[in-house]
């Protein structure tokens, strides 16, 4: 299994960063709004990956985020975007959980 910084790592490389680092200047004034809303969203979410205490709690957070009402939200708010989103990884991040890889 990965450990909790791996699984981390991972999660800001592929998903979280891309988001916090998104230009506004691609989007039209409305998709502007709708990009700062799920940057801080995304902010908290990186923030509170860090303060699991095992890459297990990661791993169990990350399922759990995958069938939240409020992640569906986001993710189809992210999707309008063109950004990632948690389940777009999700069979990568899973193998790399298992495999440690």
């Amino acid at each position: 299994m990965a450990n909790k910084q791996e699984l981390i790592h991972f999660l800001d490389r592929k998903v979280f960063d891309p988001i916090l680092h998104a230009s506004p200047d691609r989007y039209s004034d409305a998709d502007q709004k709708k990009l700062k809303d799920v940057q801080d969203r995304t902010k908290s979410e990186k923030e509170r990956f860090r303060t699991y205490s095992s890459a297990q709690d990661v791993i169990d957070n990350y399922k759990s985020d995958l069938h939240s009402s409020t992640a569906k939200r986001v993710n189809a708010e992210l999707d309008k975007l063109g950004l990632p989103t948690l389940p777009s990884v999700k069979d990568e991040f899973l193998k790399m959980a298992e495999d440690g890889k």
